[in-house]
């Protein structure tokens, strides 16, 4: 039996991802961290964490989001396109370059 208190991973991660679809990443990013803290290694969960920090311009918790996903999945070429791409857009572009020329040798769009 599930205390009240207890989260559903799963359908929080459902909600999140529809709040995403629909154009509210703030929100979607409050859902995704508590899903994310109870299940670090769970990949889709980090991906979809780091999509909605990055639609909200929260450039360095996407990053550190996007380099765990990295960690876990190196092979990853999104991954790497995105953390390239967050990088960027804190004008770090040195860093990113290693991350694009990756994603690129991945085939990453």
């Amino acid at each position: 039996m599930t205390q009240p208190f207890e989260i559903d991973l799963h359908s929080e991660f459902l909600r999140a991802d529809l709040l995403l679809a629909m154009g509210q990443p703030d929100a979607a990013a409050r859902i995704l961290q508590p899903v994310v803290d109870a299940e670090p290694r769970n990949e889709a969960a980090l991906e979809l964490l780091a999509r909605a920090y990055f639609g909200s311009a929260q450039l360095g918790p996407a990053e550190a989001a996007l380099a765990r996903l990295v960690e876990l999945a190196p092979s990853n070429g999104w991954a790497r396109r995105a953390l390239a791409r967050t990088l960027e857009r804190q004008s770090r572009g040195g860093e990113a370059a290693v991350h694009h020329r990756v994603a690129d040798a991945l085939g990453a769009a």
